[in-house]
């Protein structure tokens, strides 16, 4: 028997508030039922591609559908992370796209309301040529899941460990979103007021998670001092989807009551005492 939450936090931000699938130590179904009498949204993780058997099932993605209208809940989707659409070899950025594309596919039927995609970095080099080069094989397959018949307004890019104004033109040009990961731009040193208001009329999805030591995807209640405030001055401007992105119910639980003592005022009704 798996510790259940105390009470519910459904459509009392003005963002929906979400979490992981990852949760408590069990597949998707399981942590869905659990959760989703309490939050607006689940983060599903499709973090692994391979092997085939890792990806829900027809039937899997059947009953979460169910649960989804049953719960009165809605999903956003993590793509794999095992593939990569900035791979310098062409056969991986092709496997790279084929496995985003049925993915999406595959839980196309859940509506999700965005799908977060890591685009790695993974050169040390910063020079022009480096770049561009990145740059051609990142438009390139971004086009090609476009191409899929995927609406761009869909994909949220998310903010990994390097300057993301790399990819500016990119997103332009694509019209695609952003996803805003709040605990790798603290944990990489960036500055979050910037970028969110660089970003924030694209921003449809924010990761939250606590960051110390260097360490990230803690609970909430283990950032720094100096970030507290303007983190939440910034969730007090959003109203897309906040999933906080903990993989356990010890990191869960403090995240909530972290959220719902600082923004217990600022959402669309009052939590009861």
């Amino acid at each position: 028997m798996y510790p259940a939450l105390a009470r519910s936090y459904k459509g009392i931000f003005a963002f929906k508030l979400g979490t992981t699938s990852f949760i408590y130590p069990d597949h998707y179904i399981p942590n869905v039922k659990m959760l989703g009498p309490y939050l607006d949204e689940i983060e599903l993780l499709l973090f692994e591609s391979l092997p085939g058997d890792a990806l829900p099932s027809k039937a899997i993605i059947a009953e979460l559908s169910h649960l989804a209208r049953e719960y009165g809940l809605t999903y956003n989707i993590h793509l794999p992370t095992d593939v990569s659409i900035s791979d310098e070899k062409p056969e991986k950025q092709q496997h790279a796209v084929n496995t985003v594309l049925s993915v999406i596919d595959k839980v196309s039927p859940l509506a999700p309301t965005a799908y977060a995609l890591h685009i790695p970095y993974n050169k040390k080099s910063f020079d022009n040529y480096t770049v561009k080069s990145w740059q051609s094989r990142v438009f390139k397959n971004l086009e090609k899941i476009l191409a899929g018949g995927i609406p761009a307004e869909s994909i949220a890019v998310e903010t990994l460990d390097y300057r993301f104004d790399l990819l500016n033109d990119i997103l332009a040009e694509l019209n695609l979103r952003v996803c805003l990961d709040i605990g790798h731009l603290i944990a990489h040193g960036y500055d979050l007021n910037a970028l969110f208001n660089k970003y924030f009329d694209i921003t449809s999805i924010i990761h939250l998670h606590g960051v110390k030591n260097g360490h990230d995807h803690l609970a909430l209640d283990k950032l720094p001092d100096k970030f507290i405030e303007p983190v939440l001055a910034l969730l007090k401007r959003f109203t897309g989807s906040v999933s906080l992105e903990v993989f356990s119910f010890d990191d869960l639980k403090p995240s909530l009551k972290f959220l719902e003592k600082r923004l217990r005022t600022a959402g669309r009704k009052a939590i009861a005492d």
